[in-house]
C-alpha cells in the first residue's frame, strides 16, 4: 500500500488539508466529532503524522530535551516516565541527554540546543555545576528551561523539587528515635542544593535533640563505586564509628550494605541505615531498607506540564518559583530497634 498522506485523508473525508492538520495538533477550532472521524480513519489506514514536516513550517521541532546527570539512579528512570506521559499527550518527542556528572558536558549539550534543535529543556544539573550562565544564555534565546530535583536556585525560572530540608530533618529524627546517638551523613557533593538542604535538615534535627554533628560525620563520596566502597569501609572501621548512617543519594546504598557485610557490622544491630532512594528493591533487601522516597513520577510529570504550558502560550513566561512535591519516609528493617 502507498504511504498515506494527510492530503489523502482530507480527500477521503471531504475535508480541507488544513482541517485535518489541525486535528493532529489538537486545535480547539475543530469539533470533537470531526476529530473523531479523522483519527478513526488515520488509525484504519495506519497513517502516522510527520511531526518534523509540520515543525519546519511552524519553526518548531516538536521535541523537548531532558538533561540528566545519570539514569542509573531509579529516581531519574521514574521521572522520565512522568515526563513522557505528558509529552506523548502533547504530541512531542523526548530526547534524553546524559552529562555523567560533568559540567563541561552539560555546557556543551545546552550550547548545542541554541541552534533550535529543541523547543524546551527539562534539566537536573550535574554535581559540578556551580553557576548558570549556560542556562541563562538558552533562556535569552527564548528556549524555556525548567529545573527538577537538582536546581540552580538563582536562575529565574520554575524549579520542581521535593522538601529536601524537611526530609533530611525527618531522616535524622527517625534515627534518633530509634536510639542512634552518632549519625554520619554521606553525600556525593557539597555543592548541590539538594545535598546541602538535606544536610541542613539533618543538622537541625540533631541540634533540636542536643546531639553534636562533628566535621568527620560529613562523609564526601565520589561517582566511583570502588572509591565509595573504600570510603564507607574506612568510616565503619573508625573507633568512634556512627551508629546511624544517612545516604543522601541512592547509589551509596550498595556500598554501605557490602561494607557492613564484609566487616560483619550488623544492620540494624550495630548501625542503622536510611537512604534517599526510589529503589523498587528496597523492601526485599536483607534487611529491608528504610527510605526517604521522592515522588519521582509526579515531579517529572509536573515539570513537563509546566514546560508545555509555557510552550503553548508564547505570552506566558515561566515564573521564577519553586514548586515542592513532598517526599515520604518509609520505615523498614534497616532502622529497626
Amino acid at each position: 500500500m502507498a504511504n498515506i498522506s494527510m492530503k489523502m485523508l482530507a480527500k477521503e473525508l471531504r475535508l480541507s488539508v488544513s482541517t485535518v492538520s489541525k486535528v493532529f495538533t489538537d486545535s480547539h477550532e475543530i469539533s470533537e466529532q470531526t476529530k473523531q472521524k479523522v483519527l478513526e480513519l488515520a488509525k484504519k489506514l495506519n497513517y502516522v503524522p510527520n511531526p518534523y514536516a509540520s515543525s519546519l513550517r511552524k519553526r518548531k521541532s516538536k521535541t523537548i530535551a531532558v538533561v540528566l546527570p545519570e539514569v542509573a539512579d531509579s529516581f531519574f528512570s521514574v521521572a522520565i516516565n512522568g515526563i513522557e506521559s505528558v509529552a506523548r499527550e502533547k504530541g512531542y518527542h523526548v530526547l534524553i541527554y546524559l552529562t555523567h556528572e560533568r559540567f563541561d558536558r552539560e555546557q556543551a549539550i545546552l550550547t548545542d540546543f541554541q541552534s533550535g534543535r529543541v523547543d524546551g529543556v527539562l534539566i537536573s544539573v550535574s554535581n559540578e555545576t556551580t553557576h548558570d550562565e549556560h542556562i541563562s544564555e538558552m533562556m535569552q534565546r527564548d528556549i524555556p528551561v525548567v529545573f527538577f530535583d537538582r536546581v540552580c536556585e538563582e536562575t529565574a525560572t520554575t524549579r520542581i523539587t521535593t522538601n529536601d530540608r524537611e526530609s533530611g530533618y525527618l531522616a535524622a529524627q527517625h534515627l534518633i528515635e530509634q536510639g542512634c546517638k552518632r549519625i554520619a551523613y554521606l553525600t556525593i557533593s557539597e555543592r548541590l542544593s539538594i545535598s546541602k538542604n538535606r544536610l541542613t535538615g539533618c543538622q537541625q534535627a540533631l541540634a533540636a535533640h542536643h546531639f553534636p554533628f562533628r566535621e568527620e560525620d560529613l562523609v564526601v563520596c565520589t561517582d566511583d563505586e570502588t572509591e565509595n566502597y573504600a570510603i564507607i569501609k574506612k568510616l565503619l572501621q573508625r573507633k568512634d564509628r556512627p551508629d546511624g548512617i544517612i545516604a543522601s543519594v541512592e547509589k551509596l546504598t550498595a556500598g554501605i550494605y557490602l561494607a557492613c557485610k564484609e566487616l560483619k557490622v550488623a544492620i540494624p544491630g550495630n548501625v542503622k541505615v536510611i537512604s534517599f532512594s526510589n529503589q523498587s528493591t528496597a523492601p526485599i533487601l536483607n534487611p529491608s531498607l528504610t527510605t526517604v522516597t521522592q515522588p519521582a513520577f509526579e515531579m517529572g510529570k509536573m515539570a513537563a506540564s509546566v514546560l508545555f504550558n509555557s510552550l503553548k502560550k508564547s505570552d506566558n513566561p515561566l515564573k521564577s518559583e519553586t514548586i515542592i512535591v513532598p517526599s515520604v519516609l518509609i520505615p523498614r528493617e534497616s532502622t529497626g530497634r
